[in-house]
């Protein structure tokens, strides 16, 4: 089955309004920045969106942010956005906070059909308030919620026409995660090859999650932070 759309308007056309978005990425490394890009002109707002982060204020899901299609972010690190503290201190933004190994697992469990899981992380704070608690060897736990996605926006090295995907380096932190946990899985690629074009032993992802594959063409790698030693500082 070829899943090759022909733009990445096409591949994002149906994201309605209220859409609840799992997006892959870690910090600026990994994030479907062309499908953001798109959304953003495509105006789809009220939405939920699921991530790692929210990008910076002029980048990724920063983007879509700083244009008020986003209603509430569920994340695990919010503190490269400046756009995004003042939304949420003023009201504008809903937002849920997830440790960020449990946020993992919850997209995880989404995809794999598990409605909820119980983990010790988060007990006696915030995360645990509201939560059913229950004690597994003299140890208390709470329940987590597995998410699931309307839709799921994904960044890959390579993928062939069937959806097979390789994710490279540390992309692979969320990408894959997302991608199983959407009722529809988008994808763009910066290769992609015709079906049996990848070796089967490296593929990280099996195209049966996948329903539409899009060519990203060219990519600005930025870094969210970027850091130097004082040495390095003061030689510029």
């Amino acid at each position: 089955m070829n899943k090759l759309v022909s733009s990445m308007r096409e591949a994002i056309r149906d994201i309605h309004d209220g859409a609840t978005l799992i997006v892959g990425g870690f910090g600026l490394c990994g994030i479907p920045e062309h499908l953001i890009a798109v959304l953003k002109e495509q105006g789809t707002r009220e939405l939920t969106v699921v991530s790692n982060n929210c990008g910076v204020d002029d980048w990724g899901l920063g983007l879509l942010l700083a244009n008020k299609q986003i209603k509430k972010m569920i994340s695990s690190y919010v503190g490269e956005n400046k756009t995004f503290e003042k939304q949420f201190l003023s009201g504008e933004l809903e937002v849920e906070l997830v440790p960020q190994g449990t946020l993992a697992e919850r997209i995880r469990a989404g995809g794999a059909g598990i409605p909820g899981f119980y983990t010790a992380t988060g007990v006696g704070t915030l995360v645990a308030e509201g939560k059913e608690h229950q004690t597994f060897d003299g140890r208390t736990y709470i329940l987590e919620r597995g998410i699931v996605g309307d839709f799921a926006l994904v960044k890959a090295w390579k993928a062939d026409t069937m959806g097979n995907l390789v994710f490279r380096k540390t992309s692979r932190n969320f990408n894959p995660l997302a991608a199983t946990a959407g009722k529809v899985t988008i994808v763009e690629a910066e290769e992609i090859v015709e079906a049996g074009g990848l070796n089967p032993d490296e593929i990280h992802l099996p195209g049966i999650y996948v329903q539409r594959v899009v060519h990203g063409g060219a990519y600005e790698k930025r870094i969210e932070r970027r850091t130097v030693t004082a040495k390095e500082a003061g030689s510029r």
